[in-house]
């Protein structure tokens, strides 16, 4: 990789995409942080965050290149074979978003989706004190958490390997241009 290349960047997550991304981040803390406390706040959150998800399910569709779903998401034989890359030390640099972070994606979506469903559900009076929806939705946000640390330990991962500050970039929108070897 020659010096210019490791200096120049490219502008790859628009504004809308990051303002999602921490806008997600956030209303999930917040929901999280007052799940036990503070009820009408941990139920606005979690409005906010399903509303921020119908919003990337439309972005995904019509937005700027590397929003699209069509420009990052793999078939599952693609996504375990950059995995096993990954424990080899050998996968490559993805401009945009790598197969096991696209899988991360659509499963901290479908998994949000899920947690807003059900919580919403528990508000109605069909489901009001239903207790297996109750645990259901808890069991649905642990999961999260969980997927929400293995994204954390990805893009740790991932900045360690190539060498470039994914946290940066989803503030900024730039990442380092594509090398020989990468992904654009």
């Amino acid at each position: 990789m020659t010096g210019r290349s490791m200096t120049e960047t490219v502008k790859v997550w628009d504004p809308l995409v990051r303002g999602f991304h921490w806008s997600l981040a956030a209303s999930f803390l917040v929901a999280w942080v007052t799940a036990e406390d503070i009820e009408s706040l941990h139920i606005w959150a979690g409005y906010a965050a399903a509303g921020l998800v119908v919003f990337r399910l439309l972005w995904g569709l019509v937005g700027s290149r590397y929003a699209r779903f069509g420009q990052f998401v793999r078939r599952p034989g693609a996504v375990l074979s950059y995995l096993g890359d990954v424990l080899r030390g050998r996968e490559k640099r993805f401009l945009g978003h790598n197969p096991a972070g696209s899988a991360m994606i659509l499963l901290m979506l479908a998994t949000l989706l899920a947690v807003s469903v059900t919580g919403w559900l528990y508000t109605t009076d069909a489901f009001w004190g239903a207790g297996w929806l109750e645990e259901s939705h808890e069991a649905l946000a642990n999961l999260l958490l969980v997927f929400v640390l293995l994204h954390l330990s990805g893009v740790l991962l991932a900045s360690i390997r190539h060498r470039e500050n994914l946290v940066a970039a989803m503030f900024s929108g730039r990442k380092r241009a594509a090398g020989s070897g990468d992904v654009s």
